[in-house]
Parts: structure tokens; C-alpha cells; sequence
């Protein structure tokens, strides 16, 4: 991750999390170590490819920890930081908004 840090914290914390595909891995790696296979199928829609480059970018900006053990297959997990784990309460505050939204316009719809 470039160390060109935005002036607005809020812009540095999107900078770092401002993706769909971040937020649901933090969202999954809070539970726990997960395994790349375990990240994808949680994940859904995901391709490989956005999957690894995502993981590796969080990897370089601190947020989550990579463990690849010399097995044949390779297994690789990964494994929030301190850094990682310090978003939860954001992402607590996602799932309150979320719900609420959810609540809200669901009833005026049906």
C-alpha cells in the first residue's frame, strides 16, 4: 500500500476497506483463521483471481496475516491482525445500520 495517506479519515479507512469484497473477508476473518477454499465458498461470487488480490493487498496494508504451511497440497491460512480485528466495531455498526435499513423498507414495500 502506497504511504500517500489522505488527510480525511474517512477516505483513509475506505482507502483500506472501501470494497465489497474487504468488508466481507473482515467480515469472515473475524469468526476466526480461515483457509483461501473456506474465504471463497463464504464468499460466493467470487473469483479467484479478485479473491488472491484482494488477500494480498490487506496482506501488504496489515489488516490480515498469511500462513502457508509446506504440504502437498500447500495449505495457506489466513488470519486477522490486531489492525484487522480493531474494524469490528465498524462492521458491528454495518450489521445494526443494515438490519435497521432492511426493517425500515421492507415493511413500507409490503
Amino acid at each position: 500500500m502506497s504511504k500517500d495517506f489522505p488527510d480525511c479519515p474517512v477516505e483513509m479507512t475506505l482507502k483500506l476497506i472501501g470494497d465489497r469484497w474487504k468488508v466481507l473477508i473482515i467480515r469472515d476473518l473475524l469468526a476466526g483463521t480461515k483457509r483461501f477454499g473456506e474465504l471463497k465458498k463464504s464468499i460466493g461470487e467470487i473469483s479467484q483471481k479478485v479473491l488472491t488480490s484482494n488477500l494480498r493487498t490487506m496482506e501488504s496494508s496489515g489488516l490480515l496475516t498469511r500462513k502457508v504451511y509446506a504440504e502437498v497440497p500447500p495449505r495457506v491460512e489466513y488470519t486477522l491482525t490486531e489492525t484487522g480485528y480493531s474494524l469490528k466495531p465498524i462492521l458491528d455498526s454495518m450489521v445494526i445500520w443494515g438490519e435497521d435499513y432492511k426493517n425500515k423498507f421492507s415493511k413500507t414495500e409490503g
